[in-house]
């Protein structure tokens, strides 16, 4: 049985929520602004939960495999910690836990709706490959994604797909990308609640050939939320992975997520032990939409 993790992520910070996205803003006629102006962070974090057992082969693979810059890790309590790793100004985050109220479901990126990829960036795939190898990881078969890129996908020790893409002589920004990939089950909804509450910056739409499908990219600095529809009725995945953004305001965006009728499950408040403020939504398919706030004022009435 996997311990429950308390899932705190600080100074880089990621926790967990729920919430359905309301297409209808509450606000007398007038549309609710985006919280794009409140985010500080010029990237957002995102975070991968996983059984504990597999935690050694995840912090090798991300590190030793993946090439990721390793942080000092958070002391959640408790002999649990959330490990930590750098890309460009953002961090991946590696949660050892299971959240009870989650449903898992891994496999092909089209098999469920969720977050079904992380998508990062490398300058050489010969040296990619050998260290896949050196690991006991078998090749992985690259080929043109449609854009004229050679990509593949991997699963990392816990069964979760991420799409490796070579990008020899690019520049430095390039490899500091991260993308996450989600497979909506209502591909309207999903893109307004990026588009239209978070405020992030609508790019044109990109044919994936390895994925087999057509992303709806949304970008905030070096991360791009790509969002596309593989069919109805699929099982949904809202544990795996999740995204965090940090926040100038976090009272601001519960106040803006009341007026579009975002539902919240942990609602707005303050994290006992840390000078962190935190309200956890999600987006229409269950996904965590973590926003919190470093050195928030503390409201003694919660």
């Amino acid at each position: 049985m996997c311990k429950l993790i308390k899932t705190v992520f600080v100074a880089g910070l990621s926790l967990t929520a729920a919430s359905a996205f309301g297409k209808e803003p509450a606000t007398d006629g007038a549309e609710a602004s985006s919280v794009r102006a409140l985010i500080t962070q010029d990237s957002m974090n995102v975070y991968r939960r996983f059984v504990p057992e597999q935690t050694q082969a995840m912090v090798a693979f991300y590190h030793e495999v993946l090439g990721l810059t390793p942080l000092q890790p958070i002391d959640l309590g408790g002999g649990q910690q959330m490990i930590l790793f750098g890309i460009g100004g953002g961090q991946i985050k590696l949660a050892a836990g299971l959240k009870e109220g989650r449903d898992y479901h891994l496999g092909g990126v089209n098999d469920a709706t969720g977050i079904r990829t992380f998508t990062l960036y490398f300058p050489d795939e010969t040296a990619l490959v050998e260290r896949l190898e050196a690991h006991g990881y078998a090749a992985p078969d690259f080929a043109d994604r449609g854009d004229g890129a050679r990509a593949a996908l991997v699963e990392d020790p816990g069964g979760f797909s991420l799409e490796l893409v070579i990008a020899p002589d690019a520049s430095a920004q390039t490899y500091e990308q991260v993308e996450v990939g989600i497979n909506a089950s209502d591909l309207d909804e999903s893109r307004a609640f990026y588009r239209d509450f978070v405020g992030l910056d609508e790019l044109p739409p990109v044919e994936d050939a390895l994925l087999n499908v057509t992303k709806y990219p949304y970008r905030h600095g070096a991360t791009t939320i790509n969002v596309w529809s593989a069919g109805e009725a699929l099982p949904a995945d809202t544990g795996s992975a999740g995204i965090q953004y940090v926040v100038s305001d976090v009272d601001a965006v519960d106040a803006n997520a009341k007026t579009r009728e975002i539902t919240v499950e942990t609602p707005l408040g303050n994290l006992p032990g840390f000078d962190l403020r935190f309200v956890w939504l999600n987006d229409p398919d269950g996904i965590t939409n973590y926003f919190a706030q470093v050195g928030a004022r503390v409201n003694s009435s919660e």
